[in-house]
């Protein structure tokens, strides 16, 4: 999102103008925000049913039933080692939608934090912008493979690796923002009438940052989920046994051409994640952006 749709959203009062409940009425007659909400729904909700969907371990091998293809008793085959593809699939639901969730939340956080205090107070604008600049000229992928690495492949380094790569966009995008509310009417006000810094930020500034970022934080959900499977298909991601789609699919690269069901279902779980979380935050950009005419 450009600096420019920042100050726009900002200006159009986001979340919190006196329109916010016709604003959310909108959402759920926009198409994209209906299909994409329906998308990340029905896949959280397999993840969390996922003890009721099948009674079957996602671990559990039974080589007998290795390379099983799709069929009415495993309705997405077997892999190399008997275990249930669906099984595996759901249960990797689990890992790589918290991983997005986790990322999205905690980067957000830092961001919002981040980026306020850069706004508000001038000394420390410059030192902590050049920061995030150093960190931006990473690409994320390889700054996360390289953070991941070093932490060891497990959910939480994961988690940590990926906020890193993403939190310095949060910052700039509320960054952007708090410049415009600051400089607005009411929060002059504010200052003049000895509210303390804390207090603007708090009150003032923060909640008309929440707009540009929340539609911030819908694609970097999606990235961090396609980071995941990135991550653990070069092995520095969530480890097996644990099951998450990265690793589903990593699993099944060497055998890509005689088992192709083990890459395919994952990979299509994926694809519906990303491709949800994307409708979702077009859907929010179209709602909360001023020049835009959202699609009913």
């Amino acid at each position: 999102m450009t600096d420019i749709g920042v100050e726009a959203i900002v200006s159009g009062g986001g979340l919190n103008s006196p329109q916010r409940g016709r604003s959310v009425a909108k959402l759920f007659r926009h198409r994209s925000f209906v299909i994409g909400f329906a998308i990340i729904a029905a896949l959280t909700l397999a993840a969390i049913l996922a003890p009721l969907l099948t009674s079957l371990d996602p671990s559990a091998m039974k080589v007998r039933l290795r390379f099983r293809p799709p069929a009415p008793g495993f309705i997405f085959g077997t892999d190399m080692f008997g275990r249930d593809i669906f099984t595996r699939v759901l249960y990797g639901a689990r890992v790589s939608l918290f991983v997005g969730l986790a990322v999205s939340v905690i980067s957000g956080f830092c961001g919002a934090v981040i980026g306020v205090v850069a706004a508000q107070f001038r000394k420390l604008d410059a030192p902590i912008m050049r920061l995030m600049d150093a960190l931006m000229s990473f690409p994320a992928i390889l700054l996360a493979l390289g953070i991941a690495a070093a932490l060891g492949p497990r959910v939480s380094s994961v988690i940590a690796a990926l906020t890193v790569a993403y939190v310095p966009a949060g910052v700039r995008i509320v960054r952007a923002a708090a410049l415009v509310v600051r400089e607005m009417d009411y929060v002059q006000a504010a200052r003049l009438s000895g509210a303390s810094a804390l207090r603007i930020i708090v009150r003032h500034i923060l909640p008309n940052c929440f707009s540009p970022l929340l539609v911030h934080l819908t694609f970097i959900f999606a990235y961090a989920i396609l980071a995941e499977a990135a991550l653990s298909f070069l092995g520095v991601g969530v480890q097996p046994p644990l099951a998450s789609w990265g690793n589903i699919i990593a699993e099944g690269r060497d055998y890509a051409t005689e088992a192709w069901w083990v890459m395919l279902f994952p990979g299509i779980a994926i694809s519906l994640a990303a491709l949800g979380m994307n409708l979702l935050g077009d859907a929010l950009r179209d709602i909360l952006d001023p020049r835009l005419k959202g699609g009913d």
